[in-house]
């Protein structure tokens, strides 16, 4: 058991973030925090590179900052309109050939039902692939690629269930489902590079790893975070490229699958409450490298009030009724100090919280019914303003 937390907490400060590990994961994803003016310049060229930017289109907006936020283009009440039909005969479409198939389907045969479902899977496919050759009709790829998505899956899964109707190995049909549609999405990707095709080809790819290990009897915990560090370095690279728009919610999915793998194997190892504290603090320590990567900041705002909140309960719950249990004041007290340095209103709040949630508790448990205990936590809070009053005037004067 011993030798199952040592990993768990070596997997904890590398692959979550680390306090003290941020400088080796930073090397291992290639983010520099940039300290000094030969830093800067360097990150300021990886910059222009990645984004295509010229020296004379940095002139320009450092001479008019305005210049870098590009009014919206206003949209005509036809653009709108055109748009708007577009989508909705596009719905109808597909609820038409949905309830065709819903209606007729116990008296299709098994060829009928097999092109209802992945003949019309390739006819879209074969429509989406037209629309992105031609390129002249971009609003439409989205719902395209999403439809022809949904049918060909449905139709393979359709396809090996009659022809094999006897079979009832799912792990394997789906491995073969998702393998096939990966390789169908990459092709797509690798020859007309959208985003949506990056997100359909990803979906499968991480689909067909699942359910592989799952068939390969590795465990879930396990699974989840050898999937979720993979979709992390994924996030990271994607970040660097045109569909950076996925790297927030790639980062969003990689995160929550990394934790709960952590905690999986943490809850096995040990007792549930380790496995919310030490989870917690994985989840605060990845927000706090991706801050101080200057990368994804909603994320790691979301990341730190997640990860702080389930640290504070994790902490309470293995210092509660115990010699040590007024430890858990001392922590939130000194993690004020944190927050003052990390400038993290996310992690201010959970530590407010907690702290005047353990100040209650212990009210109710040893002054119910003394009426000097909240003079004197009057009393101390006028004190502790009076030296923050002090200390700020000091420090205007030093």
């Amino acid at each position: 058991m011993m030798s199952w937390l040592i990993l768990l907490l070596v997997l904890l400060f590398v692959i979550g973030g680390g306090w003290w590990g941020w400088p080796l994961v930073a090397a291992l994803f290639g983010v520099r925090h940039v300290t000094d003016k030969p830093g800067a310049l360097g990150k300021i060229t990886e910059l222009m590179r990645t984004y295509d930017i010229t020296p004379d289109e940095v002139a320009v907006a450092y001479r008019d900052p305005s210049l870098m936020q590009a009014a919206p283009a206003r949209r005509s009440g036809g653009e709108i309109a055109k748009t708007l039909f577009t989508y909705l005969g596009a719905i109808f479409i597909l609820a038409g050939i949905s309830t065709y198939i819903g209606m007729f389907w116990n008296r299709m045969g098994s060829v009928m039902r097999v092109l209802v479902t992945l003949g019309v899977g390739y006819t879209l496919l074969i429509v989406l692939i037209s629309a992105l050759h031609e390129k002249k009709f971009p609003k439409l790829i989205l719902p395209l690629a999403l439809a022809s998505v949904i049918m060909l899956t449905s139709g393979w899964f359709v396809f090996i269930h009659e022809v094999f109707p006897r079979g009832d190995n799912w792990r394997l049909a789906a491995l073969s489902v998702f393998g096939l549609m990966a390789l169908h999405q990459g092709v797509l990707f690798r020859q007309y590079a959208q985003t949506v095709l990056a997100f359909t080809a990803l979906l499968f790819v991480y689909a067909f790893l699942q359910v592989g290990l799952d068939m390969l009897d590795v465990s879930p915990g396990l699974s989840a975070i050898i999937l979720g560090g993979s979709l992390f370095l994924v996030a990271t690279e994607l970040e660097k490229s045109p569909h950076r728009s996925l790297s927030e919610f790639a980062f969003l999915i990689a995160l929550c699958w990394l934790n709960a793998g952590i905690f999986d194997r943490v809850a096995i190892a040990s007792t549930p409450n380790w496995a919310v504290f030490l989870t917690g603090m994985s989840i605060m320590s990845a927000a706090y490298g991706l801050e101080k990567g200057g990368r994804q900041n909603r994320l790691a705002g979301l990341g730190t009030l997640i990860g702080s909140a389930m640290a504070y309960t994790g902490l309470f719950d293995l210092v509660y009724k115990t010699v040590v249990e007024p430890a858990f004041f001392a922590v939130t007290a000194s993690m004020l100090y944190a927050c003052v340095l990390l400038q993290s209103r996310a992690l201010l709040l959970t530590t407010v919280i907690a702290m005047l949630s353990y100040i209650g508790y212990f009210t109710t448990q040893h002054f119910v019914d003394s009426l000097g205990w909240p003079i004197s936590l009057v009393l101390m809070g006028v004190a502790f303003m009076g030296v923050s009053a002090l200390a700020m005037r000091v420090k205007r004067q030093m």
